[in-house]
């Protein structure tokens, strides 16, 4: 749902007309689905996870945080993407960085 609200579905109605499109598919297309779906480039599908992760994970903060915590969970985000561990190390050091003011974000 993060995902299609980023993407601009802003109501009730997107959700019920993805729900139908995809009971439609899967009733009269269910065989060739999988053909269809090769379709989509891999990289779209990939930019379209990454920024559903970025709005839920920027959804959670404090609406008076500063605009460094954004920044701290966009490079982390960007970390884990190449090593889960060192992303949670590094968020973890950049976060108190920034908190201590070491960082201007």
């Amino acid at each position: 749902m993060a995902g299609h609200v980023r993407f601009g579905a802003r109501t009730g109605g997107a959700a019920i007309m993805l729900g139908a499109l995809l009971l439609i598919l899967a009733l009269f297309f269910g065989g060739s689905m999988m053909t269809i779906l090769a379709l989509f480039p891999t990289p779209v599908l990939g930019v379209i996870l990454f920024l559903a992760g970025a709005e839920l994970a920027l959804g959670g903060r404090p609406h008076d945080q500063e605009r460094g915590g954004r920044s701290v969970v966009l490079v982390t985000a960007a970390f884990a993407m190449w090593h889960v561990g060192a992303a949670v190390v590094f968020g973890f050091l950049l976060h108190h960085a920034a908190g201590r003011g070491w960082l201007k974000l």
